[in-house]
């Protein structure tokens, strides 16, 4: 492990691990830091020695500032951060809640997430992520998706979010996947691009259906032998169909750019082209690394 110092530190703190940035004066990474300490593993009392034992070889004498964003700032977390009203930019740093630390050569800041009233939504952690596509592409008027666990659809205009729906699709496959009856039928490894794409079009169809559907699939396994790639692409073809079906208000005619881990984007792409709808594609990771190097530099100007 490197023994330089960092200016300054970046962490995406979720609820199952923690990623850390070390950056010099120039904004240049110098190392990246990645664990299973999410927020999820932590008691409140554990953030601070957990986040000084990561990045502990990068401080000196000198306090530095680390920003962090994610799960960290729940009220689960270390500290609630509250989140901020949309319409809103996607970052403030003006609004990041400065953390009192007993280590004296830490300075944390935990950046909030956004809440919507009506109807009730919130994200933490996709904020950066659209402050960072948004810091590279200040132009941009459209929709964002950002699949995951709870997929987000975020309407953006003149730089701001102005509505965001949440879906919980991701969280959906996993609990039927290995939770529900379909475990028996649904196979970890191989992929069928056709019964992935055929389900999409169906839930989008016929999402009213879609529960009796998934049931279908552990009765075609029992009285056709389906395969478990083919039911495993099914059950995650229907289950974007329908949430598409749902967010069809979000993206319909819009500018579309999905930004995410390269498995899950490139899913997303090709359910939108099941409908011939095109969508730009960019890594999650390095939207947050883009969102934190922002809301750093605007930290910064604040305080100098």
């Amino acid at each position: 492990m490197t023994s330089r110092i960092a200016t300054w530190i970046g962490v995406d703190w979720g609820t199952s691990n923690f990623r850390a940035w070390v950056f010099d004066a120039d904004n240049t990474v110098l190392d990246v830091v990645i664990t299973d300490q999410g927020m999820g593993t932590l008691a409140p009392s554990e953030f601070e020695p957990t986040l000084v034992a990561a990045i502990g070889p990068y401080l000196s004498n000198t306090p530095i500032p680390v920003l962090c964003c994610g799960m960290v700032g729940a009220r689960q977390g270390w500290i609630e951060a509250a989140y901020s009203k949309v319409p809103c930019a996607p970052l403030d740093a003006d609004t990041a809640l400065r953390v009192s630390a007993s280590d004296p050569r830490i300075q944390p800041f935990i950046l909030p997430g956004l809440k919507q009233d009506n109807p009730a939504d919130v994200m933490r952690g996709e904020e950066t992520q659209i402050a960072g596509f948004l810091a590279k592409t200040p132009k941009f008027d459209g929709v964002i998706c950002l699949p995951g666990t709870h997929t987000k659809w975020v309407h953006i205009s003149a730089g701001e979010i102005v509505s965001f729906r949440t879906f919980m699709t991701g969280e959906m496959f996993a609990l039927l996947s290995t939770k529900s009856v379909l475990r028996h039928s649904v196979a970890d490894k191989g992929w069928d691009d056709i019964g992935f794409e055929n389900a999409v079009a169906d839930a989008m169809s016929h999402p009213q259906l879609v529960a009796s559907k998934l049931f279908g699939l552990r009765a075609q396994d029992l009285v056709r032998g389906l395969s478990g790639a083919s039911a495993k692409s099914q059950l995650s073809g229907m289950l974007i169909g329908a949430e598409l079906a749902g967010s069809k208000p979000y993206w319909l005619g819009q500018n579309i750019v999905i930004i995410g881990h390269p498995e899950l984007t490139s899913l997303y792409a090709a359910a939108l082209r099941v409908q011939d709808v095109p969508a730009e594609m960019t890594s999650g990771e390095t939207m947050t690394l883009e969102g934190l190097k922002s809301a750093y530099n605007i930290l910064i100007k604040k305080t100098q």
